[in-house]
């Protein structure tokens, strides 16, 4: 139960599994790069968001001196 195959599709048929593989392989290194600077993005924000976050408590920590040091010089 041979099925006959017609000679004009096997050229056709690999001309469009040729294309479609450079497509694939195309779509693949966008989504790479595309990930790589997204996760770049996240590190970045991640390091900002410490930054902050250590100013913060350096600025708390000006807050509170300053508010020890009040009581006292009326004190004195």
């Amino acid at each position: 139960m041979d099925v006959p195959v017609n000679p004009l599709l096997i050229p056709i048929v690999g001309t469009v599994a040729g294309c479609l593989m450079v497509v694939v392989i195309v779509a693949i290194v966008f989504w790479y790069k595309a990930r790589e600077k997204e996760l770049q993005f996240h590190q970045d924000l991640r390091l900002k968001e410490m930054e902050h976050q250590r100013r913060m408590k350096e600025i708390e920590l000006e807050i509170e001196k300053v508010k020890a040091a009040q009581p006292a010089s009326r004190a004195a």
